[in-house]
């Protein structure tokens, strides 16, 4: 870790190793593709294997590429702790990509509402996405609400052993309510928004998240985003997604 990055004491953190840099990378689980609708498929299409690797690759950016998933209700809180990790990370000499959930709906999933077979496709396109550049090395963030545990089971199927890590901000409903800066939830509960997550459209929590982050400590002190975003990026520098940036490399 940087020396100017001090470990800060923070909220609960689940974490489970992953293979070591010096492993042979295990395949990923063999699962059924995630797919909500029939878009065509060809019996003539073939893998065709990349000439630079993604181990030469991940040296040459000094990091582990892997996706960063963060889920949650609305206004817990997920765009704004990925933005301040995207800053510390980028601070530090990582390369990043972030996915957002509000904007990737101006393109690429702007053709899709908010019905479960929406969703479902919307979380299938992104983490198809955040597969391909964690495969190349990079450290994607994804904050989306993708509220369906299924969906965010079958992203994780996709990718190899310690390719997905999951972040739960696990705010109440009631603390979002009272955030509301986009005063969704006001109209949900007026009936102006149909299946709006955490009012008529139900959060399924995650059950083997790596990451859980609370948003009060053991004396109800509420946690800033740059707290709670160092405590990621300590998780990913204990776990080796991060190596030490040469002095002489330049973002």
């Amino acid at each position: 870790m940087p020396a100017h990055v001090k470990p800060v004491a923070g909220p609960h953190v689940d974490a489970r190793r992953p293979p070591t840099r010096g492993q042979v990378r295990p395949q990923a689980v063999a699962a059924p593709p995630l797919r909500t609708r029939d878009v065509g498929r060809s019996t003539n299409v073939r893998w065709h294997q990349a000439t630079v690797q993604r181990a030469d690759k991940e040296r040459m950016l000094c990091q582990r590429g892997c996706v960063l998933w963060f889920t949650g209700l609305s206004a817990s809180g997920k765009s704004t702790v990925a933005a301040t990790l995207e800053s510390i990370l980028h601070q530090n000499g990582h390369y990043t990509m972030l996915l957002d959930g509000d904007n990737v709906r101006h393109g690429l999933n702007s053709n899709l509402g908010f019905s479960a077979e929406d969703r479902a496709e919307n979380i299938r396109r992104v983490g198809e996405v955040a597969k391909l550049a964690a495969e190349s090395g990079i450290l994607t963030i994804t904050s989306f609400i993708s509220p369906y545990r299924a969906d965010r089971d079958a992203v994780r199927a996709r990718m190899a052993p310690g390719d997905f890590l999951e972040i739960y901000l696990r705010v109440p409903l009631a603390l979002c309510e009272q955030r509301d800066p986009k005063g969704l939830y006001k109209k949900a509960r007026a009936g102006k928004i149909s299946n709006f997550t955490g009012i008529n459209d139900p959060y399924e929590e995650p059950t083997g998240a790596e990451i859980v982050l609370d948003p009060y400590d053991e004396e109800h002190r509420m946690y800033s985003p740059e707290e709670l975003a160092l405590r990621i990026f300590d998780h990913l520098t204990i776990q080796q997604y991060l190596l030490p940036v040469p002095s002489t490399a330049s973002f």
